[in-house]
């Protein structure tokens, strides 16, 4: 099993810079501008994959640590959010739809009993519905907004027939904004057949039998599915509100 893991080496750098040099170009020639954005995640990625890596045997021998990252987790996804949704300070809003769309889902998860309490638990899933109720937040939010932005005249006449300010503003956006569930979606309907999500592969190198990989993986999967809906239903419900608006406010 351990010839399965991925050598540290030379070859690993090369063949790195070389997959970040091909999306980099490939976007430069297409004019997609994220050339540069490009670059600068990958070396991100690798400053911030470091720096954990130094800690995280630490973080997971300590209840308090293990707490302590999460709420950092929650942060940087909230603040990532945020600046994908809007420029205006009322984008922190979106960290309250993340921490919605983790809570009740972890805690069913750990409550059960079917994940241990422990850090080297606790972190790889929480980490994986973060990551994917934060993706889900900021496709809402900003679809929200650019609706309501582009098709304005017909918020107004929705207001101008009776409807109430949060009902109108749900009628323009909100099958948009839903738009943010359709990639887990596509991701759970095609398991197995098109894809072998990362949950499943890391069970499965750990020694799990391939059906314990797949139950592994199939519970991070709806768990998934039910922390976006959460995190979504929220963001939409925010932007309706006027808690959540583009641009400065006066």
């Amino acid at each position: 099993m351990r010839d399965a893991v991925i050598p540290i080496n030379a070859v690993l750098a090369v063949v790195l810079m070389g997959l970040v040099a091909i999306a980099a170009i490939v976007s430069a020639v297409g004019q997609l501008g994220t050339a540069r954005t490009t670059v600068f995640a990958a070396a991100r990625a690798v400053i911030q994959l470091a720096a954990v890596s130094t800690v995280i045997v630490f973080v997971l021998r300590s209840g308090w640590l293990t707490a302590l990252f999460l709420v950092v987790m929650l942060s940087a996804a909230g603040v990532t959010s945020w600046r994908r949704i809007t420029r205006d300070r009322s984008g922190a809003w979106a960290a309250v739809a993340i921490t919605a769309g983790l809570a009740p889902v972890l805690g069913l998860i750990l409550g059960s009993g079917l994940v241990p309490m422990s850090g080297v638990s606790i972190i790889p899933i929480a980490g994986i519905l973060i990551g994917n109720a934060m993706v889900a937040t900021s496709l809402a939010g900003r679809r929200a907004l650019d609706e309501l932005e582009n098709r304005y005249g017909e918020y107004e006449a929705a207001l101008a027939l009776g409807f109430l300010p949060r009902v109108a503003a749900l009628e323009v956006f909100r099958p948009a904004a839903s738009q943010a569930l359709v990639p887990s979606l596509d991701q759970t309907r095609t398991v197995g057949l098109v894809t072998l999500p990362g949950a499943y592969v890391g069970v499965l190198l750990g020694g799990a039998s391939p059906l314990e990989a797949g139950a592994a993986q199939l519970l991070v999967l709806v768990g998934v599915l039910a922390a976006q809906a959460i995190a979504v239903l929220l963001m939409i419900e925010l932007v309706a509100a006027g808690r959540v608006v583009r641009g400065e406010r006066r």
